[in-house]
């Protein structure tokens, strides 16, 4: 249109000559050339975004007034205004560009182009006539010319940004703000604004009567917002989103304001809201993401002309007020993630205007309210993560537009109602995670585009009407307790069907057509399933080979946790597949070897026999290989160290021989190797390591032979070491160990080997990972962006776990059974996280350390089949989480401490330690009881209980010379040990004398 009347004015100036001064003003040719030149300066490139080339029309002998985008002044002709915004220009902006010879210029417009992140030319500073300037989304760069605030005559001035970066240096802002007093529209969006503290923005009161809109969203704004910005007494948009570290409230406010739009979502505002009502005129309300807490103002009636209130993501509470009911003009209300709690008001039919209500993640219970289904402009519904229960009602007057429908995560239960089913506007159905029950019902509409009923108690078949949707992209009908057979050549027939979850039921067999597996239709080429997940069903038998037609598209495949016996002729040398679980089946056979493509391959817990073969080396794009718990046999082939992506290397529990290739070691992106459970020999490889990332080495339970690996100290990233129950040997030095060396480890096992020597001071002084009392969210180890969790042996309270999932915070040690000799060092104390110490069988002596009163964390302690001496410290018995203890077969004496966790102790113990007395042992402590009960007499006469105890197990003359000495010299230790041994014989000799006074009295009866 543009161009048709260019030609058709071009045609009446060129013959009707005597028109054109009252049609047209006449054109400056300095101007004219200006514009050209600005022309020439750029490429003009378009997109798909419906912009088109003004300057196109420009043509060196026609008309400048009459160019697309030029207006001139009537009288003298001179260009006043020049809008070519989303003209296609592209290429740098030079600062000696013709543009700015149009001195007379009062409008200029050049949004949405691009010009290549070139500075933004100070020439904008001489256009002294502009009144407004619209220079947003052009990719300039750099600092703001300062010139900019020679603009005085501004009304309008927008240099936002969505793309590149500008920031403006304070003394701009200030300079702008003073000199351009007439300013009525301020956009400032996007730009870097970091420097400018808030405190600077009080200058706006400038323009008390003039500023009606103020743009400063993602501005990087920080610090803490003046109040006074909220009286600026013409204001109508205020717009401060997304400056994550601008701080304010909203305590006070302009009565009077005439603010329509405030959005102050994505800052770190708080306090209450209260004075939100003196806001009569505002239209639109974002207060999302900030840090607002309380109620919901009663009055929010006040501000009628409400249309969208955004209060998600604050610390809102309390019950959703009535009063927001009131609200008729209301169009959007989300009100998620705060904590609302109470019942949700059954008002809605006030809101008949309402098109989209979120209260996702709040506190909610009760009903759903039966008002809600009967809006008919509704078209987002979203209650999802609630506490709401009952039924769905099974019958609607409105929710003819709906298109979202979230419900999910409550405790809602009954039957899905028909209508769920019959909505021909319905796009979204989420239900999941609920407890409803009964079948699915049979579809009438088919628009669904994504139905989630997951997580609740359906039965039955899946209903023959679902594959008749043409539409439906994803079907997520995990963890319910479906049944039947899945049938695959029904599923071909929805050709959009993107991801299908019906995992976790009771669903069979697998068949395509009644298992004729070559009836599968050639027209599911277009079939574009991408995920498919069957795990945890009951499904038996071989895999169909009817799969590989889902060849071209299927990227994701879990069949693990079912029954399938085989593969059978499965071809896995798909196109795209990149994630292939096949655990926890009964599979048999050679290892099916992954395509190329896979990440992810996992076939543990099966009945896969045979060797490794090298063929498996050509899945080099592999980053978890999963072959554990297996019956494989063979060495593991030496090509796997060429899998450069790899981040796990699972073979555990299988019966693979031979020695570890060195090259496994040079893997670089490697983090986890487990080879537990195996017959591989030794000695260990002496590689240059380059596995830097490795934070789990298992190599327990095989045959490997070897003194401790010293290249252990280069692992920084090292969390779990288990070597346990091997032919290890040697002592356990510390070689050139640095302060990082296993600072991060939490689990430390070199049990069941021949190590000797002192216990590794110098390697348990650098366990920081197990220093640090950690209470911090359960998570699991487990490799980078993976879903695979690692797993761990582990003697845990005198017993053999396996973890299938390992805990950050669970922290061991177990040296048992080796040939460590020496004390426990006083450093094992400062493992503040340690949950289980294991030193048993060894030849460890000395004391207990009093430091190990210090491992408030640990649940179990065993310290059995050693030399150890003295007594049991009674402030073990205030470890509260200790529930195994296991001391026995020692040499440790004295009485057994009670109170607390010691009493949930057996006497199993403490066996083998005959020094020791009292409960659970049944044997009493007269020495030490004797000892209570006179050890006031002591303080009182100057002696007390030892003389009296060597006179009374001595007896006569000698016990009195004891005693005597025992009293004036200070009784010494080598008297106390000789009357205890006396005492305790005496104990043995009274029990044995009495129980043969007793045999013929007995014998008698």
């Amino acid at each position: 249109m543009g161009w048709f009347v260019f030609v058709v004015l071009s045609l009446l100036v060129s013959d009707f000559p005597s028109c054109t001064s009252s049609l047209v003003p006449l054109c400056n040719h300095d101007e004219a050339s200006a514009l050209l030149g600005f022309k020439t300066s750029f490429n003009s490139w378009c997109g798909d975004d419906g912009s088109y080339p003004k300057t196109e029309s420009w043509k060196n002998g026609s008309h400048c007034c009459l160019w697309d985008g030029v207006s001139c002044e009537t009288n003298s002709g001179h260009v006043i205004g020049l809008d070519l915004s989303s003209s296609c220009l592209q290429g740098p902006f030079h600062p000696n560009n013709t543009l700015f010879k149009l001195s007379h210029l009062q409008k200029l417009n050049l949004a949405l182009n691009n010009f290549s992140s070139s500075p933004m030319p100070s020439g904008f500073g001489h256009l002294l006539a502009l009144t407004h300037l619209n220079l947003s989304n052009v990719a300039f760069s750099g600092v703001i010319p300062s010139k900019i605030s020679h603009l005085s005559k501004l009304v309008s001035l927008d240099l936002s940004l969505s793309q590149g970066w500008m920031r403006i240096q304070p003394a701009s802002l200030e300079k702008l703000i003073v000199n351009a007093t007439h300013l009525r529209e301020l956009t400032l969006d996007g730009l870097d604004m970091s420097l400018i503290k808030p405190r600077s923005l009080s200058l706006l009161l400038n323009f008390s009567s003039s500023l009606v809109s103020l743009g400063l969203s993602n501005t990087i704004l920080q610090g803490k917002l003046p109040n006074n910005i909220f009286y600026l007494p013409n204001l109508q948009q205020l717009s401060l989103s997304w400056n994550l570290n601008l701080e304010g409230e909203l305590s006070q406010l302009n009565p009077r304001s005439p603010l329509r739009l405030l959005d102050l979502g994505g800052n770190a505002f708080s306090g209450h809201i209260q004075f939100l009502s003196n806001l009569t005129q505002l239209k639109h309300l974002d207060l999302r993401q900030n840090k607002f807490s309380g109620p919901i103002p009663q009055c929010m009636d006040s501000i009628s002309q409400l249309n969208y209130l955004y209060l998600r993501t604050n610390n809102f509470s309390g019950e959703i007020p009535s009063s927001l009911f009131d609200l008729q003009h209301l169009i959007y209300l989300d009100l998620s993630y705060n904590n609302f709690d109470g019942e949700i008001p059954n008002l809605f039919s006030k809101l008949s205007k309402l098109e989209g209500l979120d209260v996702t993640r709040n506190n909610l219970v009760g009903r759903l309210p039966s008002s809600l289904f009967e809006l008919t402009q509704l078209s987002g519904l979203c209650l999802s993560k609630n506490k709401l229960v009952g039924e769905i009602p099974d019958k609607t007057s409105g929710l003819s537009n709906l298109e979202l429908m979230d419900l999910s995560d409550n405790s809602l239960n009954g039957t899905i109602p028909h209508w769920c089913f019959s909505l021909s506007s319905l796009l979204n159905l989420r239900l999941c995670g609920n407890q409803l029950t009964g079948p699915i019902g049979e579809f009438s509409a088919f628009s669904l585009y994504d139905c989630d009923l997951s997580y609740n108690k359906l039965q039955g078949d899946i209903p023959e009407s679902i594959f008749l949707h043409q539409n439906l992209s994803y079907l997520i009908l995990s963890s319910n307790n479906l049944s039947g057979v899945l049938d695959f050549h029904k599923f071909s027939n929805l050709q959009r069907l993107k991801a299908l979850d019906l995992s976790d039921n009771n669903f069979q067999s697998l068949g395509f057509t009644g298992g004729n597996v070559k009836s599968f239709p050639i027209s599911l080429d277009p079939f574009n399933l991408v995920e498919l997940d069957l795990s945890m069903n009951q499904i038996h038998g071989r895999i169909p080979e009817g799969f590989n037609h889902l060849a071209d598209t299927l990227g994701y495949l879990d069949l693990s946790h079912n029954f399938l016996t085989s593969v059978g002729n499965l071809s896995i040398s798909w196109k795209n597949i990149g994630y292939i679980d096949l655990r926890f089946n009964m599979l048999e056979g050679d290892i099916p070897v992954p395509p190329s493509t896979a990440k992810f391959f996992s076939i543990s817990h099966n009945k896969v026999t045979g060797d490794i073969s090298s063929s498996l080396c050509n899945a080099s794009s592999l980053m978890i290989l999963d072959l554990s718990h297996n019956n494989l046999t063979g060495k593991i082939p030496q090509c796997v160290g060429n899998l450069s992506k790899l981040l796990v290397l699972d073979l555990q529990k299988n019966n693979l021989r031979g020695i570890i290739p060195k090259s496994y070691l040079e893997i670089e992106t490697l983090e986890t190797m487990n080879f537990n459970g195996n017959h591989l020999e030794g000695p260990l490889p002496r590689p240059v390591i380059k596995c830097k990332r490795l934070r789990v080495l298992n190599l327990g339970e095989n045959d490997i032979q070897d003194t401790f690996p010293s290249w252990l100290d280069s692992l920084q990233e090292l969390r779990i070491l288990v070597l346990r129950a091997n032919r290890f040997n040697g002592t356990v030095n510390c070689f050139q160990s640095k302060n990082d060396t296993f600072s991060k480890l939490t689990v430390f096992d070199i049990s069941n080997n021949n190590f000797r020597g002192n216990l590794p001071i110098a390697f348990i002084k650098n366990f920081k990972g197990m220093m640090i009392n950690v209470h911090s969210v359960l998570q699991y180890i487990r490799p980078t962006e993976s879903t695979y969790n690692d797993s761990i042996e582990v003697t845990m309270k005198g017993n053999n776990f396996e973890l299938e999932r390992i805990l950050t915070t669970f922290t061991v040690v177990d040296l048992a059974n080796n040939n460590f000799e020496g004390e426990i060092p006083t450093i094992i104390g400062d493992l503040k996280s340690l949950i289980g110490l294991n030193l048993s069988n060894n030849r460890l002596s000395g004391l207990i350390p009093q430091s190990l009163n210090g491992l408030e964390n640990l649940e179990w302690l065993d310290l059995s089949s050693n030399m150890l001496t003295g007594e049991i410290r009674t402030a073990l018995a205030n470890l509260p989480f200790l529930s195994f203890l296991n001391l026995s077969q020692n040499q440790l004496e004295g009485k057994i401490p009670t109170g607390k966790q010691f009493n949930t102790f057996q006497s199993d113990s403490y066996q083998g330690n005959s020094g020791l007395c009292g409960l659970p042992l049944s044997k009493p402590c007269y020495w030490i009881d004797l000892a209570t009960s006179q050890s006031q007499q002591e303080e009182q006469f100057g002696f007390g209980w030892k003389p009296v105890a060597i006179g009374y197990g001595c007896g006569g003359v000698f016990g009195m010379v004891l005693g005597y000495l025992t009293f004036f010299i200070r009784k010494p230790e080598w008297s106390i040990h000789l009357i205890q041994g006396i005492l305790n014989q005496r104990v043995r000799k009274k029990s044995y004398n009495s129980n043969s006074n007793r045999r013929p009295h007995n014998k008698g009866r």
